[in-house]
């Protein structure tokens, strides 16, 4: 196939010859330059020694304003970077949130999900800074039973608020409030035996313009910047090279990419009944409940952070899901409904899992459409070429 592409394409010539003698412009010394060839035809002597003398001016002041501070090279583009510094730290987040969940294909449920918009207020603690509500927000996976995400679910806010250092060291809080939830389900476990499963958990809490992302599991956060899918999280699984290593260095093992050939999994809450998974006795097993944490501050360009089960992430890659969440807010900028036909479009998609949503939107505005830059060249094909890429359409 030939394919051509045209030059840059050009503007206009906004140019125009000057009748009379030229006029002497400091700051403009090449457009002069290029009119000295011929000054000789419009002025008599007279101009012409007036000329020389503005000429010696305008190399004058030329040599100043390079030894001089380059004063037009601070204008646009700084002065846009400024506004824009202003704006983003002038964003406060305006929090909206839905979720929904299916059974999907399993026979049991065994995923959950919480939403609180304000942690301190829900357990009755006044611990805030500044007037700043702490939003929270989880789906737990469970395995083996719902008893371990039900557990985890009920029990890990409560944890979060009433550790001394909460709210000001958040991110302390939530690694020792994961730890201390599992270790406290394994002494549920012991009182009552049928409570015996596991889970995984990510969680998502916004406090002003700070959004902290805790992921011990394969669920997943995906935020959507502009349009642009951003992972917030990183799936435990034995496939993961940093994962594998880290079990290795515990005694466990992989086989088939399951841990110690019983768990899809490297980091879940619970479990405390399979051998070898959990360290007992204050030891370290290669099954580890130490969330990963991800900090960001949010800006304009923050539209909404999507939560969801493994489920949903078997059918769908995170841009795939930020595309679909932004064409459906766009269409009727319900958050609610976004999730339930997310899961709908899952299970269309022959999703064989438990499939939980949960998504968090930082405007009350719809998305807005992205502008497409259009290309400063323009292209063509030839009517060879045409041809060619007809026939090859049309087999």
């Amino acid at each position: 196939m030939c394919v051509q592409d045209a030059e840059e394409m050009e503007g206009p010539d906004t140019e125009k010859k000057s009748s009379g003698p030229p006029k002497s412009w400091p700051l403009h010394c090449e457009f002069l330059d290029s009119r000295i060839g011929n000054w000789e035809d419009c002025v008599d002597e007279k101009s012409k020694s007036d000329w020389q003398s503005s000429s010696a001016t305008v190399a004058s002041n030329q040599s100043i304003l390079r030894n001089s501070f380059p004063i037009e090279s601070i204008s646009e583009e700084t002065i846009s970077s400024e506004k824009k510094k202003n704006v983003e730290s002038n964003f406060v987040p305006k929090l909206r949130s839905g979720d929904w969940s299916d059974i999907g294909g399993r026979t049991y449920m065994e995923d959950t999900h919480i939403c609180i918009d304000d942690l301190a207020e829900r357990f009755g603690c006044s611990k805030l800074l500044d007037g700043e509500a702490v939003s929270f927000f989880g789906v737990f996976d469970g395995h083996g039973g719902k008893g371990a995400s039900h557990f985890v679910r009920d029990c890990l806010p409560r944890v979060i608020v009433e550790d001394a250092d909460f709210p000001l060291e958040l991110e302390k809080v939530v690694v020792r409030s994961f730890r201390e939830t599992d270790t406290a389900f394994a002494q549920s476990c012991a009182v009552e035996s049928g409570l015996s499963s596991g889970t995984t958990a990510l969680t998502a809490m916004i406090f002003g313009r700070s959004l902290l992302v805790a992921n011990a599991g394969d669920c997943r956060a995906v935020l959507s910047r502009g349009g642009i899918a951003i992972e917030m999280s990183r799936d435990h699984r034995p496939c993961c090279k940093m994962e594998r290593k880290r079990i290795e260095s515990l005694g466990g093992f992989v086989i088939d990419e399951y841990l110690n050939g019983q768990l899809g999994v490297t980091r879940a809450l619970g479990d405390w009944h399979l051998e070898g998974m959990k360290g007992k006795g204050g030891g370290t097993g290669p099954l580890s409940s130490e969330p990963e944490l991800i900090l960001t501050t949010l800006v304009k360009e923050d539209e909404f952070l999507i939560i969801g089960s493994d489920g949903i992430w078997d059918v769908f890659s995170s841009q795939n899901a930020v595309d679909f969440a932004r064409r459906r807010l766009q269409e009727h900028n319900d958050v609610k409904l976004c999730c339930k036909q997310i899961v709908e479009e899952a299970m269309r998609r022959e999703a064989d899992d438990n499939l939980t949503v949960v998504i968090v939107s930082f405007h009350l505005e719809p998305p807005p459409q992205l502008v497409v830059q259009r290309s400063k060249f323009r292209r063509c094909i030839s009517a060879e070429g045409l041809q060619n890429l007809k026939c090859l359409l049309e087999g």
